[in-house]
């Protein structure tokens, strides 16, 4: 039986929401209350729908993390849309092993730490808005990526990518900070994608097509 443990202590709250989703849930709430005291029956409707939306899309779940300390863990939730070598990335000359996760507006979209480490840098780009699942994607669209150096000095990319309906990339970690597997550093609003740049040898567990849950789902072994 696998052994898992708590990357964070347990929220409070029987149901956490993402702090960057109360702007939206005020809004959405205001907007309805003022219609229903107006007494405009569509609008109200409306708004209880997207005030609900957005209670469910800004969902933050505890989650529990593989007690193997060398287990890889997702980001992100989501399906995985890449795992493959590839012969370069925009981040590097060299070859590497890369894995992307695309995350529909289904999917909870808080971002957690992969591998214990430090973050060595934090490049920010600013572009385009392409359907995130397109490979051109991690190339043409806004993105936010960190570098993270292991404990052993092995460095990896772990990239924040925007998407077709997300039009915002929040990221809470700096240059410098100690981070550790399973612990919340980001989330991106309203569907996107996540890719990870890993060492060319890495032993890869999941396949294209699988679900990934963030911090529960091992991704493989990083030695």
């Amino acid at each position: 039986m696998n052994a898992f443990l708590r990357p964070e202590l347990p929220s409070e709250s029987g149901f956490p929401i993402a702090r960057a989703g109360y702007p939206f849930i005020l809004i959405s709430v205001f907007v309805t209350a003022i219609a229903a005291l107006a007494g405009w029956a569509w609008l109200t409707g409306l708004g209880l729908c997207a005030s609900l939306f957005c209670f469910w899309f800004f969902r933050d779940p505890d989650r529990l993390i593989p007690a193997d300390p060398e287990a890889m863990v997702s980001p992100a939730d989501g399906k995985v849309i890449v795992a493959q070598r590839v012969d370069s990335h925009p981040y590097g000359d060299g070859p590497a092993f890369q894995i992307s996760i695309f995350m529909s507006v289904f999917n909870v979209h808080v971002n957690r730490i992969p591998f214990d480490g430090t973050v060595r840098e934090i490049r920010y780009q600013p572009g385009r808005f392409f359907n995130a699942s397109l490979d051109k994607a991690s190339k043409d669209n806004e993105r936010n990526a960190l570098l993270i150096e292991t404990p052993s000095s092995v460095k990896f990319w772990t990239v924040q990518v925007a998407g077709l309906v997300a039009r915002r990339i929040i990221c809470r970690v700096r240059e410098g900070d100690q981070v550790s597997r399973g612990v919340r550093f980001g989330i991106i609003c309203f569907g996107s994608r996540l890719d990870l740049y890993l060492p060319e040898g890495f032993a890869c567990s999941v396949k294209v097509g699988e679900r990934v849950s963030a911090g529960t789902t091992t991704l493989g072994s990083l030695r």
